[in-house]
This record gives structure tokens, C-alpha cells and sequence, in this order.
């Protein structure tokens, strides 16, 4: 098990995103949350396999969603905690 923090740019806010998102952790077996950020980005926190941790970041950029418009996803990899069971979309 790992754990990644990934941060969302571009049109991420306002178009669905947080549910496309939560679309791919379920298809992906990833365990976590995503949120809006203040700033107008979008977090996600994703514990899984290195392989399903990939594929997950692979299905976030949403290249063929015509509303959704991702720039980048910065990741940043750390120690799994085992504390999330499924995935959520915060508020």
C-alpha cells in the first residue's frame, strides 16, 4: 500500500470533477478523498497499489471529458495510514 497527495490545475472546479474523480477511484479500487481548494485546484488523497495509484492519476486527467480541462496533476507520494475505507468526495 502507498499513499499519493495529488493536486488538480486547470478547469477542475464547477464542471463535475470531484465526481469524475470519485468515478475513477471506484474503477481503480483507490481508497481516499477528493476536494476543492480554495485557490480553485482540486486535492486528492489515494492510498492503493503503486499500479492501481497509477492508473488512478492516468483516469484523473480526464483527457477525453470535454467539460473537465486538466493542465497538471502534481503528486507527492507517502506512507499509506490505512485510515480511509472507500473514497469520498468532501464539500
Amino acid at each position: 500500500m502507498e499513499r499519493i497527495t495529488a493536486i488538480a490545475r486547470g478547469r477542475v472546479q464547477g464542471v463535475g470533477y470531484r465526481h469524475f474523480v470519485e468515478t475513477c477511484a471506484h474503477a481503480t479500487g483507490v481508497h481516499g478523498y477528493v476536494k476543492n481548494l480554495p485557490d480553485g485546484t482540486v486535492e486528492m488523497v489515494a492510498e492503493s497499489s503503486p499500479a492501481s495509484l497509477s492508473n488512478f492519476i492516468r483516469y484523473a486527467h480526464a483527457r477525453d471529458n470535454p467539460e473537465i480541462h486538466v493542465e497538471q496533476i502534481d503528486v507527492s507520494p507517502g506512507p499509506a495510514t490505512g485510515e480511509y475505507r472507500g473514497f469520498r468526495v468532501e464539500w
